[in-house]
């Protein structure tokens, strides 16, 4: 099981949203296909079709939780948990 494939585990299981690196969820989205626009301390991500977007800040060197979770709805969303 690779890195991304645990750390996508982690965020769909939603038992450590307090504990997940802020690099860490911007590279899994990447991965997962989102762009990403920096704006100052705000990181847009959009899905390619437009359907999702989630916007991220950095808390300190982790994310905060409740973005965590909104990134785990929108991958509900997408279908991304059927794939795990």
């Amino acid at each position: 099981m690779s890195k991304w494939d645990k750390l996508l585990a982690r965020v769909l299981g939603g038992t450590a949203d307090a504990n997940i690196a802020f690099d860490d969820l911007r590279g899994l989205l990447r991965r997962l296909g989102f762009s990403e626009r920096i704006s100052g301390s705000h990181h847009n991500f959009r899905w390619p079709d437009g359907k999702v977007a989630i916007n991220l800040q950095a808390h300190g060197a982790q994310c905060k939780p409740y973005q965590v979770k909104q990134v785990r709805e929108a991958l509900q969303q997408l279908g991304v948990a059927e794939d795990v």
